[in-house]
């Protein structure tokens, strides 16, 4: 940063922010939670998830894991044949390269 004769100074002879100026210190992540904490409303979207979908989702996960048998869904959804097993195999397969831009 240069003054107005020419002389160069460094960021540290700058003044100090107050507290609540553009730019003041904060903690890692802070910002980030604030608005986080801030959204959730409809069109109130920051960054590229939607912060009100991941919490009901997560909760709707965590009061599912509370309340069901998940151990026997699981078994209830593994394949009851090898024909069953390989189509679920290629399905997964076509998905993930569905997912990384291969043909549909």
């Amino acid at each position: 940063m240069s003054n107005s004769s020419g002389e160069r100074r460094d960021d540290a002879s700058r003044k100090p922010q107050q507290q609540g100026e553009q730019g003041a210190q904060r903690k890692p992540g802070q910002q980030g939670r604030q608005q986080q904490e801030a959204g959730g409303g409809a069109g109130d979207q920051h960054g590229e998830g939607n912060y009100q979908a991941t919490r009901d989702y997560n909760r709707g996960v965590k009061e599912h894991m509370e309340k069901h048998d998940i151990e026997r869904e699981a078994r209830d959804a593994a394949p009851r044949s090898e024909e069953e097993a390989r189509q679920m195999e290629e399905a997964e397969r076509a998905g993930k390269d569905k997912a990384r831009g291969g043909g549909a």
